[in-house]
């Protein structure tokens, strides 16, 4: 299990000191929406010149095939390890995107996103009329299919996930509150114990580290405990 850090901070500076604070340690850094409309490459380079760090670059690509599969191309130039587009775009879009980026020497690793941490069973159900299991599960298959490398959902999908397609699937779940912090706007949350039980392979946490009085010592403390 990887932990990766969620730079989703105010500015380029507090997120830059929150890198430089870090490094050393066995973490990879999330760049969200946010942070990469309003940093952009410069926020990756930065990254880059502090540490070795692995980077996966949180942007939720959704489109047509063509026009998603020539995103997900200029996204695979920028030095990054991990991309992800949304697994409701469906099967044609996800193998475009995967054929084209296999026909290159060396492409990041592509996650597919199911069901929003942020969504209750209710929420949900009233926009996909359907319950979160059987549909994350059913998108998984269908980015296993695709060759995707694996899939961004809840802790609690992670193991009937791989129990439907194989355990070498990977499985990044966001909603981490390590230690029982509070829920913020998250639904679907867990703690590490859960994590591991549910063979998450990468874990996101965002505001338990970047919020800490020391944020180092809260990474430690969770690289310690996976």
């Amino acid at each position: 299990m990887k932990l990766c850090v969620a730079l989703d901070t105010a500015s380029f500076n507090t997120n830059l000191a929150l890198v430089k604070e870090l490094k050393g340690l066995d973490v990879w850094f999330k760049i969200g929406l946010r942070s990469y409309l309003r940093d952009g490459v410069k926020l990756i380079d930065a990254i880059h010149q502090t540490d070795d760090f692995k980077i996966f670059l949180d942007l939720k690509i959704h489109d047509i095939p063509n026009t998603l599969a020539d995103a997900c191309e200029v996204v695979a130039n920028l030095e990054v390890d991990m991309i992800n587009l949304h697994a409701s775009a469906g099967l044609a879009a996800m193998s475009e995107v995967m054929n084209r980026l296999n026909s290159r020497p060396h492409r990041p690793l592509v996650l597919a996103v199911t069901a929003l941490t942020s969504f209750s069973e209710d929420e949900f159900k009233n926009i996909y009329n359907q319950d979160i299991k059987s549909a994350v599960i059913k998108m998984s298959q269908t980015a296993n299919q695709a060759g995707i490398d694996g899939v961004v959902c809840s802790v609690f999908e992670s193991l009937p996930i791989k129990y439907a397609t194989s355990k070498e699937f990977l499985t990044l779940t966001p909603g981490i509150r390590p230690f029982g912090e509070a829920f913020d706007d998250q639904k679907r949350v867990a703690d590490l114990s859960t994590a591991k039980a549910n063979l998450s392979d990468f874990i996101v946490v965002g505001r338990p580290i970047y919020k800490a009085q020391n944020p180092r010592e809260v990474c430690e403390r969770i690289l310690s405990e996976i």
